[in-house]
Protein backbone atom coordinates (compact mmCIF):
# COMPACT_ATOMS: atom_id res chain seq x y z
CA UNK A 1 0.00 0.00 0.00
CA UNK A 2 1.04 3.66 -0.41
CA UNK A 3 2.30 5.79 2.22
CA UNK A 4 0.57 9.57 2.11
CA UNK A 5 1.41 12.53 3.74
CA UNK A 6 -0.87 15.14 5.71
CA UNK A 7 -0.48 17.82 8.25
CA UNK A 8 -1.07 16.94 11.86
CA UNK A 9 -4.49 18.17 13.37
CA UNK A 10 -4.90 18.19 17.08
CA UNK A 11 -6.83 14.89 16.76
CA UNK A 12 -4.32 13.12 16.18
CA UNK A 13 -1.97 14.32 19.45
CA UNK A 14 -2.87 11.02 21.27
CA UNK A 15 -1.36 9.07 18.45
CA UNK A 16 1.36 12.11 18.10
CA UNK A 17 2.40 11.36 21.84
CA UNK A 18 2.18 7.55 21.41
CA UNK A 19 4.84 8.04 19.07
CA UNK A 20 6.71 10.14 21.07
CA UNK A 21 6.53 7.77 24.16
CA UNK A 22 7.77 4.90 21.20
CA UNK A 23 10.99 6.38 20.50
CA UNK A 24 11.64 7.45 23.79
CA UNK A 25 11.69 3.67 24.36
CA UNK A 26 14.01 2.89 21.47
CA UNK A 27 16.43 5.76 22.91
CA UNK A 28 16.41 4.08 26.13
CA UNK A 29 14.45 6.97 28.17
CA UNK A 30 10.41 6.62 28.16
CA UNK A 31 10.78 8.14 31.82
CA UNK A 32 12.19 11.54 30.19
CA UNK A 33 8.47 12.23 28.63
CA UNK A 34 6.40 14.03 30.80
CA UNK A 35 4.63 16.32 27.71
CA UNK A 36 1.38 15.91 28.31
CA UNK A 37 -1.55 15.91 25.45
CA UNK A 38 -3.12 19.13 26.44
CA UNK A 39 0.52 21.18 26.15
CA UNK A 40 0.82 19.18 22.56
CA UNK A 41 -2.34 21.05 21.85
CA UNK A 42 -1.59 24.46 23.66
CA UNK A 43 1.84 24.56 21.83
CA UNK A 44 1.20 23.38 18.41
CA UNK A 45 -2.23 24.60 17.52
CA UNK A 46 -2.53 27.52 18.68
CA UNK A 47 -2.77 31.28 16.90
CA UNK A 48 1.10 31.08 17.01
CA UNK A 49 2.26 27.53 17.20
CA UNK A 50 5.84 26.44 18.34
CA UNK A 51 5.93 23.29 15.91
CA UNK A 52 4.42 21.02 13.06
CA UNK A 53 3.83 17.59 12.42
CA UNK A 54 3.61 15.84 9.31
CA UNK A 55 2.13 12.74 9.38
CA UNK A 56 2.70 9.38 7.48
CA UNK A 57 -0.25 7.36 7.09
CA UNK A 58 -0.50 3.65 5.23
CA UNK A 59 -4.31 2.88 4.84
CA UNK A 60 -5.47 5.38 7.27
CA UNK A 61 -3.68 4.42 9.57
CA UNK A 62 -0.27 6.68 10.98
CA UNK A 63 2.75 5.34 10.85
CA UNK A 64 4.96 8.22 11.15
CA UNK A 65 5.44 11.75 11.99
CA UNK A 66 8.33 14.30 11.40
CA UNK A 67 8.02 17.12 13.94
CA UNK A 68 9.91 20.23 13.01
CA UNK A 69 10.32 23.70 14.14
CA UNK A 70 12.00 27.16 12.87
CA UNK A 71 15.13 28.00 15.19
CA UNK A 72 17.18 30.87 14.44
CA UNK A 73 21.20 31.30 13.76
CA UNK A 74 22.69 34.41 14.20
CA UNK A 75 25.08 33.33 11.59
CA UNK A 76 22.90 32.31 9.14
CA UNK A 77 18.84 33.60 10.21
CA UNK A 78 16.11 31.09 9.51
CA UNK A 79 16.44 27.23 10.19
CA UNK A 80 14.13 24.61 10.31
CA UNK A 81 15.11 22.40 13.12
CA UNK A 82 14.39 18.77 12.85
CA UNK A 83 13.48 17.05 16.06
CA UNK A 84 12.43 13.67 15.02
CA UNK A 85 11.81 11.41 12.54
CA UNK A 86 9.55 8.83 14.10
CA UNK A 87 8.40 5.43 12.69
CA UNK A 88 6.59 2.96 14.43
CA UNK A 89 8.65 -0.10 14.42
CA UNK A 90 6.84 -2.79 12.77
CA UNK A 91 6.41 -0.26 9.63
CA UNK A 92 10.15 0.40 9.61
CA UNK A 93 11.85 -0.53 6.05
CA UNK A 94 9.20 0.26 4.13
CA UNK A 95 10.25 3.89 3.19
CA UNK A 96 8.55 6.44 5.28
CA UNK A 97 11.43 7.70 6.95
CA UNK A 98 12.74 8.42 3.78
CA UNK A 99 9.34 10.17 2.52
CA UNK A 100 8.92 11.90 5.58
CA UNK A 101 12.97 13.82 5.64
CA UNK A 102 12.67 14.41 2.31
CA UNK A 103 8.73 16.63 2.81
CA UNK A 104 10.88 17.80 6.19
CA UNK A 105 13.57 18.85 3.59
CA UNK A 106 11.64 20.47 1.11
CA UNK A 107 9.27 22.18 3.51
CA UNK A 108 12.74 24.13 4.38
CA UNK A 109 13.02 25.16 0.91
CA UNK A 110 9.71 26.52 0.78
CA UNK A 111 10.27 28.54 3.86
CA UNK A 112 13.60 30.22 2.53
CA UNK A 113 15.64 28.09 5.79
CA UNK A 114 19.14 28.64 5.47
CA UNK A 115 20.04 25.63 7.34
CA UNK A 116 17.80 22.42 8.08
CA UNK A 117 19.35 20.70 11.69
CA UNK A 118 18.99 18.08 13.49
CA UNK A 119 20.86 15.30 16.00
CA UNK A 120 21.40 11.83 15.80
CA UNK A 121 22.48 9.31 19.26
CA UNK A 122 25.98 8.47 18.36
CA UNK A 123 24.81 4.63 18.74
CA UNK A 124 22.36 4.93 15.80
CA UNK A 125 24.00 3.53 13.19
CA UNK A 126 21.17 3.36 10.72
CA UNK A 127 20.05 6.53 11.13
CA UNK A 128 23.86 7.76 10.53
CA UNK A 129 24.19 5.88 7.11
CA UNK A 130 20.79 7.35 6.09
CA UNK A 131 21.63 10.81 7.03
CA UNK A 132 24.65 10.51 5.13
CA UNK A 133 23.18 9.73 2.06
CA UNK A 134 22.35 13.22 1.79
CA UNK A 135 25.66 14.64 2.61
CA UNK A 136 24.58 15.67 5.86
CA UNK A 137 27.58 17.46 8.23
CA UNK A 138 27.68 15.41 10.70
CA UNK A 139 29.46 17.57 13.73
CA UNK A 140 31.38 15.75 16.67
CA UNK A 141 32.59 18.88 18.11
CA UNK A 142 29.37 20.71 19.23
CA UNK A 143 28.73 19.19 22.97
CA UNK A 144 24.66 19.32 23.90
CA UNK A 145 24.17 21.16 26.85
CA UNK A 146 20.43 21.77 28.65
CA UNK A 147 19.46 23.06 32.10
CA UNK A 148 16.31 21.34 33.35
CA UNK A 149 13.52 23.34 34.46
CA UNK A 150 10.52 21.36 34.91
CA UNK A 151 9.88 20.51 38.87
CA UNK A 152 11.91 23.24 40.31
Amino acid sequence: MAITLRNATPEDIPEVLALIKELAAFEKAPQEVTITQEQLLKDGFSDNPLFWIILAEENNEVIGMSFYYIRYSTWKGKCLYLEDIIVKEKHRGKGAGKILFEETLKRAKEMDAKLMVWQVLDWNKPAIEFYKKYNAELDDEWINCKIRLENE
